[in-house]
């Protein structure tokens, strides 16, 4: 009986213990810390083994790239088609912003205060466009995928609208050339006809393109007078010379104006070079010029204007007035004259 009895005691003391052993080990402990939470802000990232860091990803939202999962591997950069045919075009290596503001002067042959180019960098300029001429010098400039600034005359640009649209649709800078290519040096002109010489050709420009053309500027002849810079200065005008004159309308062929700038070029090492894109000659040489450029291991530089010129209402009204404009709206020339046979 009492062998028994001791034996019951033992079983209820071993169950005991065993409930005892799985309470302590089943329960929070007070000497184990709760578990915090970590401040991104201050915790330092733990290595991640074997993981590799995702590519960035341009097309992505900031906000989508953060809750999207990484990918496992890097993703494959898209290759970028060029928009230029030709691979081995002379393009355009830098392009440069100007604000115009008081009217910088450019061309050291009369304003030295600003020098931008860099050693065989060059610019090209071409004048007294538009004409039936300056499409070959758009489509020499297209094959070679490269940019200029345009300085057309504006009675030039009432007569042949449709293609200095041709040179703004192309990529070029429209700057202005006076309205009659008068040279503003003249004693014969008035301090209010240059001025008018001045604002009708931009007025002008801005009546062919239906947009307002680049603050640039061209003195015709490369003439001017202190009250002209500073006529020009107080409307924002950057002023254009040269480095680089091609003589151009007294070259007796494309080979010599070729000859003439590359010769003056390569003496200087960089400069705006000055062309004219109604001379036959100059159309012709533009290839090869472009390509002895290229060769020669030059670089194009486009310049652009930081804005736009706000042409004078006075100046605009007087040119509609003058040409004797139709009050009715435009129309194409297709929807006017129709060609019955051929």
């Amino acid at each position: 009986m009492r062998n028994a009895f001791g034996l019951m005691c033992a079983c209820v003391v071993s169950a005991a213990v065993i409930a005892a052993v799985w309470f302590w080990t089943s329960s929070p402990r007070a000497d184990i810390a709760a578990p915090q939470t970590v401040d991104a802000r201050k915790a330092e990232p733990l290595p991640v083994a074997a993981a590799k860091p995702a590519a960035p990803r341009e097309d992505v939202e900031f906000t989508a790239a953060l809750s999207a999962p990484a990918p496992a591997k890097p993703a494959a950069p898209v290759p970028q088609k060029s928009s230029c045919a030709n691979a081995d075009a002379l393009g355009v290596s830098r392009v440069v912003v100007i604000d115009t503001t008081g009217g910088p002067g450019f061309g050291f042959q009369q304003f030295k205060q600003l020098d931008f180019l860099t050693d065989k960098e060059v610019v090209l300029t071409f004048d007294d466009g538009p004409w039936p001429t300056t499409p070959s010098v758009l489509k020499a400039l297209a094959e070679e995928c490269t940019k200029a600034t345009f300085f057309p005359v504006g009675k030039h640009s009432t007569y042949h609208p449709e293609i200095l649209k041709q040179v703004a649709a192309a990529g070029h800078t429209v700057g202005a050339h006076t309205w009659s290519h008068a040279h503003l040096d003249s004693k014969k002109l008035t301090e209010a006809q240059v001025k008018e010489e001045i604002e009708k050709g931009f007025s002008a420009i801005k009546l062919a393109l239906g947009a307002a053309p680049a603050p640039f500027f061209r003195f015709p002849g490369l003439q001017h007078t202190q009250a002209s810079i500073e006529y020009l200065g107080s409307r924002n005008i950057a002023m254009f010379s040269t480095d680089v004159d091609s003589f151009d309308f007294k070259a007796k062929d494309a080979a010599q104006i070729v000859n003439t700038v590359m010769t003056k070029l390569d003496k200087q090492g960089k400069g705006i070079i000055l062309m004219h894109d109604l001379q036959k000659h100059t159309a012709a040489a533009l290839p090869t010029l472009l390509r002895r450029l290229k060769a020669g291991g030059y670089k194009m530089v486009h310049m652009k204007s930081k804005v736009q010129l706000e042409t004078l209402a006075e100046y605009d009204a007087t040119l509609v007035k003058d040409m004797k404009l139709p009050a009715v709206a435009s129309r194409p020339v297709s929807s006017v004259v129709q060609t019955l046979a051929e």
